[in-house]
């Protein structure tokens, strides 16, 4: 069986097992699934589809399109993890990125008798008393959640948006599936000059949980009305709390059109080029003002309301910035400006999470390449999605691992991009971020920030200073008490003893077999106990028990592809 996955064992975890090898197996992945030693899930999922004709016309197409299709196969949890690795170009490539970006995240509405039976056990009250009036087809159906509209008692329009009965158990046996393969991905050596896989699904669950509680977006919301209240160019829902709890959230129903539905803006008389403007202005007023951005601002998640107003929706999965990382971007953009070499490379070596040997005279030379590349070109002719992804390309190549939250800014400043030239084909975003970066760099620049910062500095050398006497005088009465250890941990090993232990069964069992022959053998000659046909049955039985193990030997080694 598996037991090096730690997975729940019960019935649904191990069904559902069988059911993500099963599905891998149909979209040709069988492969690497063999190569994570799953010799008896393998087994059952070609059972599974040893009959399926689906398999050999799926095993045409390319392999980053079977990936997607086998994770829109695989459900909510699966399409969520592929959103989020497609926000990842330091982990796969750009055709990887490509399709994953079209998954789709729409099912089969759940009907009306069960979101409603949900949300009177949600709210603890008949829904005719909750609602004035309750619309029984959806806006809009997700295979997290679903949206209806509504409309309270005193006349106020809202959008009530359900979390589907059951869904966080499906969530949490799939996170367990997922621990499981990324355990048995880095046992094996997947990925590791890349990422940690299991990093990859630890960051996961952590935004998974984030997402289906609905109390966290709308604290999101809150924030977000906060920091834009002074702003009337963005407009962002109220939450009605009273109506709210982790699984529903009501709030503000906004009748306005999505960013994308261009005929519609021009037939309404608005100005494209100053919406193009006002969403990537609004939007780097997210990052670089309050540290807290929309994570996944595609056009479905943006509206247009009258004066060319922006309205965001859907803060489920957001971004942060804090203080460190606004400095780390300020001296990044500072060292492109000044073309400071040194700068950049120390950025980056303070902001990588994870990384390998570094070549610091190949990373001085790309980035000086990099940096002449786009040197002194106008802004309009360069192409902000091409200059990022090649700069995250570069990352990838010398082992430097951004926060995820850098890297999911990327990929939101490439989807505002595109949003703004559909919008406004002369829309350039670089033109855009200069005058926010000008400003950053001022206060980056500025007396106060730099005494800040000094302050800082001092602060914690003072720190040091205060504990230094105490941890040298408990590091020699260590020492002195013959009490000092240093803890040593081995790293890259694990696949070494594991192939040594796997060695070391196999000889044991040749000369468990070649016992039971000697013996055997010696039983034969003396012609001793009991006979069959004339044979001493003890050296027949252990002839045959002998074959048997040396052909499960022979089996498992020519399984294994090393004769």
């Amino acid at each position: 069986m598996l037991p090096l996955i730690n997975i729940n064992r019960n019935l649904r975890s191990l069904k559902r097992y069988r059911e993500v090898l099963g599905v891998l197996v149909t979209h040709g992945f069988d492969q690497v699934v063999e190569q994570l030693n799953l010799d008896y899930y393998l087994e059952i999922g070609r059972q599974l589809v040893s009959r399926n004709p689906e398999k050999k016309q799926l095993e045409r197409l390319p392999t980053p399109v079977r990936l997607r299709m086998a994770m829109e196969k695989l459900g909510p949890t699966f399409i969520k993890l592929g959103q989020t690795l497609s926000s990842r170009p330091d982990i796969l490539p750009a055709d990887y990125l490509a399709e994953l970006n079209k998954l789709q995240d729409s099912v089969q509405p759940i009907s009306y008798s069960e979101i409603k039976r949900h949300i009177e056990k949600e709210l603890g009250a008949p829904i005719d008393s909750l609602f004035a009036k309750f619309d029984t087809e959806p806006v809009a159906a997700a295979s997290i959640a679903q949206v209806h509209k509504g409309w309270l008692h005193d006349g106020t329009t809202v959008a009530i948006k359900v979390r589907r009965p059951g869904i966080e158990k499906i969530i949490e046996t799939d996170i367990d599936i997922l621990n499981g393969l990324a355990a048995l991905l880095e046992k094996h050596g997947f990925f590791e000059e890349i990422c940690s896989p299991v990093e990859i699904v630890q960051e996961f669950n952590r935004t998974i949980y984030r997402e289906i509680d609905f109390t966290k977006e709308g604290h999101t919301f809150g924030r977000f009305r906060a920091n834009f209240e002074h702003n009337t160019s963005v407009y962002i829902p109220h939450i009605f709390w009273e109506l709210s709890n982790e699984s529903i959230l009501t709030m503000e129903f906004i009748d306005g059109i999505k960013i994308s539905e261009i005929q519609c803006l021009k037939n309404a008389g608005y100005d494209l080029q100053q919406i193009a403007q006002t969403g990537a202005q609004s939007f780097l007023e997210q990052v670089l003002s309050h540290g807290l951005f929309h994570g996944d601002p595609h056009p479905g998640n943006i509206l247009v309301l009258p004066e060319n107003t922006i309205c965001f929706l859907d803060l489920g999965m957001i971004g942060y910035l804090g203080e460190d990382l606004k400095l780390q971007l300020a001296n990044l953009v500072l060292g492109l400006y000044k073309r400071d070499i040194d700068l950049l490379i120390s950025v980056m070596l303070s902001a990588r999470e994870r990384s390998k040997e570094i070549n610091i005279t190949a990373l001085k030379r790309d980035l000086s390449e990099f940096i002449d590349d786009y040197y002194q070109i106008p802004l309009e002719r360069i192409n902000s999605l091409k200059l990022i992804n090649e700069f995250i390309v570069m990352m990838k190549k010398h082992h430097i691992k951004f926060p995820s939250d850098l890297l999911l800014l990327a990929k939101a400043l490439i989807t505002i991009e595109g949003i703004g030239r559909q919008l406004d084909p002369s829309f350039n975003l670089i033109e855009q971020i200069q005058p926010a970066v000008a400003e950053l760099l001022k206060q980056r620049l500025s007396g106060a920030s730099i005494q800040k910062e000094l302050t800082q500095t001092l602060r914690a050398y003072s720190e040091v200073a205060k504990t230094l006497p105490r941890d040298i005088k408990e590091l020699m009465y260590r020492i002195n008490n013959n009490n000092f250890k240093i803890d040593l941990e081995h790293r890259g090993l694990d696949k070494l003893i594991t192939d040594l232990d796997k060695s070391s069964n196999r000889l044991s069992f040749s000369f468990l077999i070649g016992s039971l022959i000697i013996g055997s053998s010696l039983i034969m000659q003396t012609e001793s106990g009991p006979q069959i046909f004339g044979i001493p049955a003890l050296g027949l039985l252990g002839y045959t028990i002998a074959a048997g193990l040396g052909l499960w030997l022979a089996i498992g080694i020519l399984r294994s592809g090393r004769l």
